[in-house]
């Protein structure tokens, strides 16, 4: 019994990953906006450095930057990096979430302030995460 148990929860854990890797394969950026993304690295890791150090942000929020940081330089991932530009995405979708999710607690300004990069940069970020303020709706 405990035997088919870790047999079904392997074949679950296996069809969970081919469904990622198939979403990923089907919602991965495309063209000009692959390249804005990576053109924004350097940028998104300074600011979620920045982000995460800012004790007037929740600890919550900031905890999970942190989280985030060390998962993006964890050598191993969902998805292996080897693999031609889905085995970024799934890095550049957890990256997204958290952004959003800090917008949602301490607001589009906090990670305005932070942002290094330029006016465009931030717009790039902006549309790339589908960051909203309260003053975009």
């Amino acid at each position: 019994m405990g035997r088919d148990l870790l047999i079904g929860l392997g074949v679950a854990l296996l069809a969970s990953w081919l469904l990622l890797v198939v979403g990923l394969l089907v919602a991965r950026p495309k063209g000009p906006l692959l390249a804005e993304a990576v053109r924004l690295l350097p940028d998104l890791l300074r600011l979620l450095r920045r982000l995460a150090a800012d004790r007037t942000l929740p600890r919550g929020v900031r905890v999970r930057l942190a989280l985030l940081m060390v998962y993006l330089a964890v050598p191993f991932d969902l998805i292996p990096d080897f693999l031609p530009v889905i085995g970024y995405a799934d890095d550049a979708i957890i990256v997204a979430l958290v952004l959003r999710s800090t917008v949602r607690r301490a607001g589009l300004d906090a990670v305005r302030r932070h942002w290094p990069g330029t006016e465009d940069g931030f717009a790039a970020l902006t549309r790339l995460t589908g960051m909203r303020g309260p003053e975009s709706g």
